[in-house]
């Protein structure tokens, strides 16, 4: 690990919580003007994933922030549409490895060639394919412009959920390596298109040295943290932690101490140039959401402990299977595991810290159910059982 130099600045536990979600979009009022892209750009990524409950979780990212902003509208800022003559529209964004399967900014593209070249240096990439077959894909994309995996062959040999086709290896392989880009879903299927076609034309280059791209994608990670350790800003794009001692020194971070951190912690500059005021958002967050991606970050700033717990066994499951932590007043006071039946958004178990949680989990439930077109809430577990009694009377007021 790398030599520290002297903290710039003392923060108190408080300063660095409020830091944290003032820089994630959830403290002050929401810049409505720039919209779910301006959010993009802000938080630099947001994760895909494949599980449904109330939205898909990249829908729960800008409703946490921006609130009932429509669906629609959210996919529209996400991905290029079609375009109506010869010349396709420029992509705002792309989808590729970050945290994890991630929306990226078009802007960033430059910055992943470190991972690109990674790939490209990987030559089987976990699946064998036969000779010809990515050369066969991108003449096809070529030729027919964008497509499905299943407009390219087929994604699936029929087996279980990993037996790709051979013709969904090669353009995931093609993916992976830059020389095919995603710029948009069709029916939640990836929609892949050559990268020279769709990346715009001072963007589509790999001319950054590895250092260069981490440096920048470090200094991106700290400006979207507001303030990290050497872990939290490794976490974000997934990086090494190695990697983050090579650029940290030159990526405009400040060194601080944070109070009851154990470990050397950065900050953004321009987060310690203004103390960190306004209204705080009462809202459900996807388990997925870039505040809460790192559980031990979690832990450190709210004293919370949360985990996703969709893919464990469902008796040893302690809160739900899509269990949504609940913020208010700038805490995670609680989480709830709904479902949607018909018009009813069902809160299948409600877990609560304190009784002061009741009025803004009632909040947060019927401003859920009423984004997906709910017109009831009703509530079946709640785990302390005194708590169940006020959390209908409130969803009733309101």
């Amino acid at each position: 690990m790398t030599t520290v130099p002297p903290p710039a600045a003392e923060l108190s536990a408080d300063e660095a919580r409020r830091i944290a979600l003032r820089a994630q979009g959830f403290l002050g009022a929401p810049d409505r003007r720039g919209g779910v892209r301006g959010l993009l750009r802000h938080l630099g990524a947001v994760q895909l994933d494949t599980i449904s409950v109330l939205a898909r979780s990249h829908e729960l990212i800008p409703y946490a922030r921006l609130g009932a902003v429509g669906r629609r509208t959210v996919e529209d800022a996400y991905w290029t549409p079609p375009g109506t003559g010869a010349a396709p529209n420029p992509p705002h964004a792309f989808e590729y490895w970050s945290h994890a399967a991630c929306i990226l900014p078009i802007e960033e593209w430059p910055h992943f060639a470190f991972r690109r070249r990674a790939y490209r240096a990987r030559p089987n990439w976990y699946h064998d394919l036969a000779d010809g077959a990515y050369e066969a894909v991108i003449k096809q994309l070529r030729a027919e412009g964008p497509l499905t995996a299943t407009e390219l062959g087929g994604a699936k040999n029929g087996g279980p959920w990993w037996d790709w086709s051979e013709a969904k290896v090669a353009v995931e392989r093609a993916l992976m390596h830059g020389e095919v880009v995603c710029t948009g879903r069709r029916s939640w299927k990836r929609v892949y298109d050559l990268a020279e076609r769709a990346v715009p034309g001072d963007l589509l280059h790999d001319d950054l040295d590895d250092t260069e791209c981490l440096r920048r994608l470090v200094r991106l990670a700290g400006r979207s943290l507001g303030v990290g350790t050497r872990a939290d800003l490794a976490d974000y794009h997934r990086l090494k932690g190695e990697q983050v001692d090579a650029v940290i020194a030159d990526s405009g971070l400040v060194p601080v101490t944070v109070e009851g951190w154990a470990k050397p912690a950065w900050a953004d500059p321009e987060a310690l140039a203004s103390p960190p005021r306004g209204r705080h958002r009462t809202t459900l967050l996807s388990p997925f959401d870039s505040l809460i991606w790192e559980r031990a970050r979690t832990e450190r700033i709210f004293g919370f402990t949360h985990r996703l717990e969709a893919y464990v066994p469902k008796p040893k499951r302690v809160y739900g299977y899509f269990a949504m932590p609940l913020l208010s007043g700038g805490r995670l006071l609680g989480r709830v595991d709904p479902a949607r039946e018909g018009r009813t958004l069902v809160a299948k178990h409600v877990s609560l810290d304190t009784p002061k949680a009741v009025l803004p989990m009632a909040q947060a439930l019927r401003e859920a159910a009423e984004w997906v077109g709910c017109s009831d809430v009703r509530v079946e577990r709640v785990d302390a059982p005194e708590l169940r009694g006020p959390l209908a009377e409130a969803l009733t007021a309101l």
